[in-house]
């Protein structure tokens, strides 16, 4: 997760608990997958980091993970901080 965020948000040292990528963000052409659904982008969950989240909100592991996937979600469908 600190190399993602060192090569894709220029930061180095910050370790985030999710990261999310949208398709159209991407610098080349989007190549759909033979089913032609069209895909939002990518989440990548730094589970150690959910771990130590979840440990410190009371909340158990599969409802941290959750939460973050929906967070994830809601970036590629558009939507940023404070909004």
């Amino acid at each position: 997760m600190l190399l993602l965020a060192r090569k894709y948000l220029h930061e180095k040292g910050v370790l985030h608990s999710i990261l999310s990528f949208p398709t159209a963000e991407n610098e080349k052409e989007f190549v759909y997958p033979p089913d032609m659904i069209i895909h939002l982008g990518e989440i990548v969950i730094c589970y150690p980091k959910a771990f130590e989240e979840a440990k410190r909100e009371s909340k158990l592991i599969d409802e941290k993970v959750m939460e973050l996937v929906e967070h994830g979600a809601a970036h590629l469908m558009g939507e940023n901080h404070g909004e």
